[in-house]
């Protein structure tokens, strides 16, 4: 596995606080500067898969939440109907 490959399969087991946490730490030292260019390309490039890593856990968590209310309002009709 290549540098970039295992750093983005390390992103991907990273749980949603801690991407966020990473990704607001990232947005920090690059908004402070005195970094030289190459590695604020690299914190920028790991700022956009904790990005995508924070994105997906929400993502997953809107379809988990609208499942969920679809079911109650099945449930819900169901008991008018009876």
């Amino acid at each position: 596995m290549t540098g970039k490959t295992e750093q983005s399969a390390a992103a991907e087991a990273l749980g949603y606080e801690q991407a966020r946490d990473e990704l607001i730490e990232v947005v920090r030292r690059l908004e402070a500067g005195g970094t030289s260019l190459e590695e604020s390309l690299a914190l920028w490039e790991r700022g956009e898969e904790l990005a995508k890593v924070c994105r997906r856990w929400l993502d997953g968590a809107r379809a988990r939440l609208d499942a969920a209310l679809a079911e109650e309002e099945q449930g819900e009709d169901a008991d008018e109907e009876s």
